[in-house]
């Protein structure tokens, strides 16, 4: 038996819509993750980007537990002296409705040149209206507790 390694241009990508209303983001963001890479297939290779095209909706709707939304904090910093940024999870939200889904992802994916191609592949709305229906993707349930 051989093991036949797909590249990307041979690989079979599908469009898959997952709706994360109500959904608790770390594991919504694992099952995307492992969808961006192509870990559900059987053909599934790992120097390779061989992963599906997943769209995100209803965002913003998306579930923390405990008291997350209060305690969880997101750190950026502008390089510059004092420009340390730290905001809670509401505040993120509040901000930019897609960025918490977007984080979760980004860091479960590898930190290459192809992690950053599979986000590529992510297409994120805040609401339930996407523009990727031209694509027939086939709806997919997120993983809930």
């Amino acid at each position: 038996m051989k093991t036949r390694m797909l590249s990307k241009h041979t690989a079979q990508r599908n469009w898959v819509v997952v709706d994360v209303k109500d959904k608790v983001l770390g594991r919504a963001a694992t099952q995307i993750a492992s969808m961006l890479r192509g870990k559900h297939k059987p053909t599934f290779t790992p120097h390779a980007d061989t992963g599906d095209f997943v769209v995100v909706v209803n965002a913003e709707k998306v579930r923390l537990t405990g008291s997350k939304w209060q305690k969880k904090e997101y750190i950026h910093h502008s390089m510059f002296p004092g420009g340390l940024k730290v905001y809670t999870a509401e505040q993120a939200v509040a901000r930019h409705p897609t960025r918490l889904v977007e984080d979760a992802v980004r860091r479960m994916l590898p930190r290459t040149n192809l992690g950053r191609a599979m986000m590529k592949k992510l297409k994120i709305y805040a609401g339930a209206e996407h523009p990727h229906s031209a694509q027939k993707p086939t709806a997919v349930e997120a993983r809930d507790a």
